[in-house]
């Protein structure tokens, strides 16, 4: 009896951490697949922290961000259906012994504000990552020794189909983000949102004092400037970066500010407090920028100047780059300084564009499907352009989940079938067999 109860106690003990691992490994690599970019500049700040960044190309950065998200999203499909045991157990304790090593690292040392294993979405501090990740290595050597006590959904005729679907789905799903943009969006520069309301403290709150700190050059030599001692026109922008003073209450934005590049002053207010229409371009970073629609972007551009809304390119490059955009694109348009780490938040695309009203975001586009004559045939206001986009973060939810869980569905249920099928062949073989036997 007690052999029995110590068998049940395993199963049901294995089948709890097998489901809790899935759970968040099947999370946790959706949430990264849906914003590829943000995985790339996670770990390009891992990698800057540890002094590697410059011996790793970009394209590397993004395939590693993607086949990360991709194999923490199988494994977790994997552990869920209880197929693969072998490879997804071991997987699974493999990736928790080198992860949880390493954020006890991150913990102490703090390098990076936090891990990013769950994107914007849930945004943890080091130390609760550790934590989290102590969890879910016990449950991982739970699962690894005790493999065999886990039950399957379905055969093994199923399994490698399962396996394949998952492996295309999530990487196409990262592939779609990439080109265009993150298919959700849980930053606080979503459309729909207000600048101006997201920036704003409760009555009586006290905030957090940040500085914006600015590098200019003059004559070979750089030199720190704020927005109290900002020089004149004489000295030459190279980078910009804000710096936590005194910790306070924090808005959802806290860092949002433009510097006309020309004239050094600050127009924050008089963009997001413009009652007509604004184009940001946003570039942040104009040497690495594509600029594969220059002459579509001219014509936005263009489109903007005839019917009289503001138009300006944001971005976190210095002047000399500037320039060079200019010399490269033709572009005559006004240029604002911005934070290259806000920028990075706004929109996935470099560049990309965001349609505001009021400071309220209204659309946004990727390098990829930006506007064209055909959708701006009439001013903002008589066109569906001119509008703000309907998104619902539920909806899109919904079709992903039925996206990846109808064809799944399908396969299950074809998998019973047959397996029900086999199993009356081989009765009818086992009964006629009998028979014949009896004959004989």
């Amino acid at each position: 009896m007690k052999d029995k109860q110590k068998h049940i106690v395993k199963v049901t003990g294995t089948n709890i951490c097998r489901f809790l691992l899935a759970v968040v490994f099947i999370f946790s690599g959706f949430v990264k697949a849906v914003d590829p970019m943000g995985s790339f500049y996670k770990i390009q700040d891992y990698l800057e922290a540890f002094g590697v960044s410059s011996w790793v190309p970009d394209f590397m950065i993004l395939v590693g961000g993607i086949t990360l998200s991709a194999l923490e999203f199988v494994i977790g499909v994997l552990l869920l259906f209880g197929i693969r045991k072998g490879p997804a157990t071991s997987l699974v304790l493999l990736f928790m012994l080198f992860m949880t090593p390493l954020t006890l690292y991150l913990a102490i040392a703090d390098p990076v504000e936090d891990c990013g294993c769950f994107g914007d979405v849930w945004v943890l501090t080091n130390w609760q990552t550790f934590w989290k990740n102590v969890v879910l290595l016990a449950a991982a050597i739970v699962i690894y020794k005790w493999k065999d006590h886990i039950f399957s959904f379905v055969s093994e005729k199923s399994e490698w189909l399962i396996s394949l679907y998952s492996i295309i789905f999530i990487v196409v799903l990262s592939l779609f983000c990439l080109r265009y943009l993150p298919i959700l969006d849980f930053r606080p520069y979503k459309i729909g949102s207000n600048i101006p309301k997201e920036m704003s403290m409760p009555e009586g709150a006290k905030p957090s004092i940040y500085e914006t700190v600015f590098i200019l050059e003059k004559e070979g030599k750089k030199q720190q400037f704020t927005l109290e001692n900002y020089p004149d026109s004489t000295w030459n922008f190279v980078d910009a970066k804000t710096v936590l003073k005194q910790r306070g209450y924090e808005p959802a934005i806290r860092d949002f500010s433009i510097i006309e590049q020309e004239t050094g002053e600050d127009i924050t207010q008089e963009v997001l407090s413009n009652k007509n229409y604004t184009f940001l371009l946003i570039a942040h970073r104009l040497e690495v920028a594509s600029d594969s629609n220059i002459d579509l972007i001219n014509e936005i551009y263009d489109y903007s100047i005839e019917h009289e809304y503001a138009f300006f390119c944001l971005t976190a490059s210095p002047d000399y780059q500037i320039e060079e955009w200019r010399d490269r694109s033709g572009a005559e348009y006004p240029f604002g300084l911005v934070d290259d780490i806000t920028l990075k938040t706004i929109v996935r695309s470099n560049p990309g564009l965001v349609l505001i009203k009021e400071g309220t975001i209204l659309n946004k586009w990727s390098n990829n499907n930006l506007p064209d004559e055909y959708d701006l045939d009439n001013a903002l206001e008589y066109i569906p352009l001119g509008k703000q986009k309907e998104t619902s973060d539920g909806r899109t939810i919904a079709y992903s989940f039925l996206w990846f869980v109808l064809p799944l569905l399908f396969v299950s249920g074809l998998d019973i079938l047959l397996v029900k099928r086999e199993r009356r062949i081989l009765k009818r073989l086992a009964e006629k067999k009998k028979k014949e036997e009896e004959l004989n």
